[in-house]
């Protein structure tokens, strides 16, 4: 596998598990890029963006990255309350009137960040045409009826998370998520990276594959926690299986391949982004940059930490951030924040060794948190730094 882009030497072993990705763990097209106190040591791409063109992946490919979009709504969030123009401790309601019905009026932008509102699935079928409208979406969620008690539990808001939390970042800010991190965040840094992607991008981004199913190991079948969540899944009565099934999201990759789910804002689900700018957006919070570190201390304090009602194993959340729990990982040390994405992708910062790390892709991965292509990426790295 021909590996193009740069690496600093002391950092050959993530090149080499990079190339060992696509050797042994199915990559296709993928990038890996990493900051250190800042400054890029990392930003590596290979392999084919469109393989039913052989489009090979190049510098500035784009790649769509599910969940991990998650992050980015959060910086914006947290940017809003550090300056005094959202109390995430206040009613939900006193900026969006209409979200109190059906009990709902002492929910606070605390509690949707941490996915404590009881909110995580729609009540009613939803389509992916319906999602694009912000309006439409919206007003379904604000009329619904919490599936708990909001703030006696939580569970993972896999959709909802986005337009729960963009609404209340519109309603304050006179903007969507997609226009205020563009115009806050990823102007000022100089970020190739979006939620609502402009229209003479598309050709950049890479075509997502979907994942493999005849290809699960022994390993992964035989996991308790996939076995757990799997049944979960399958099982049409239970909340996994409707958070997770409306819209179609599991369907198929088909839709978040078209021109109008990039165009789209699904601020839990739809970014895009290269891996070298996700890298640069975790990189800065790792110095304690883009957001003061009093802001950054409140983020990666757990709100929320044990049994989660949609994924049914014990989740961890800072404010909007996931946090490393027997879902997730990033630093084999076992700290960071960030946030995995359906498939593999992921962002994440660690702040103690001040390091942010992006890796996106476009074959979709099967498994359960964080993906084993990025351990054995992040593994390499922190191994380079004496922290393996």
């Amino acid at each position: 596998m021909e590996v193009h882009g740069s690496c600093d030497p002391r950092f050959e072993a993530v090149r080499s598990a990079f190339a060992r990705n696509f050797e042994e763990l199915g990559d296709v097209g993928a990038a890996v890029a990493v900051r250190l106190d800042g400054e890029p040591v990392v930003d590596l791409w290979a392999g084919v963006a469109d393989t039913a063109t052989g489009t090979p992946w190049q510098e500035d490919t784009l790649a769509l990255v599910f969940s991990t979009t998650k992050g980015w709504t959060a910086v914006c969030a947290l940017l809003l309350w550090e300056r005094g123009v959202l109390d995430i401790d206040a009613p939900v309601a006193d900026v969006w009137p209409e979200f109190a019905a059906a009990g709902k009026q002492s929910i606070t932008t605390r509690q949707l960040l941490s996915h404590q509102a009881g909110l995580p699935a729609f009540d009613e079928p939803m389509t992916i045409e319906e999602c694009h409208d912000l309006d439409c979406v919206t007003a379904r969620l604000a009329a619904q009826t919490p599936r708990w008690e909001p703030g006696t539990a939580h569970g993972y808001h896999a959709i909802t998370y986005g337009w729960l939390v963009g609404e209340v970042i519109r309603r304050v800010s006179g903007r969507t998520v997609g226009q205020f991190f563009a115009e806050e965040v990823a102007g000022p840094l100089e970020l190739d990276t979006c939620i609502g992607l402009p229209p003479e991008h598309v050709s950049r981004v890479a075509k997502l594959l979907p994942m493999d199913l005849n290809n699960i190991s022994p390993s992964l079948l035989n996991d308790p926690r996939m076995q757990a969540i799997g049944a979960q899944i399958l099982d049409s009565e239970s909340l996994t299986f409707q958070v997770f099934t409306n819209p179609a999201v599991l369907a198929g990759v088909d839709a978040f391949n078209s021109p109008e789910m990039y165009a789209a804002e699904w601020p839990a689900a739809n970014g895009i982004t290269t891996a070298r700018s996700m890298a640069k957006l975790y990189g800065e919070l790792s110095c304690d940059r883009v957001l003061s570190p009093a802001t950054l201390d409140a983020a990666e304090t757990p709100q929320v930490d044990g049994p989660d009602r949609v994924l049914v194993l014990n989740t961890r959340f800072g404010l909007g951030f996931a946090l490393p729990s027997e879902v997730v990982r990033y630093a084999p040390t076992g700290s960071g924040f960030g946030h995995d994405g359906a498939g593999g992708s992921v962002g994440f910062a660690d702040r103690r060794a001040r390091v942010g790390f992006a890796y996106v892709m476009n074959q979709m991965g099967i498994g359960l948190g964080t993906d084993e292509r990025v351990r054995a990426l992040a593994g390499a790295l922190y191994t380079a730094l004496g922290e393996g």
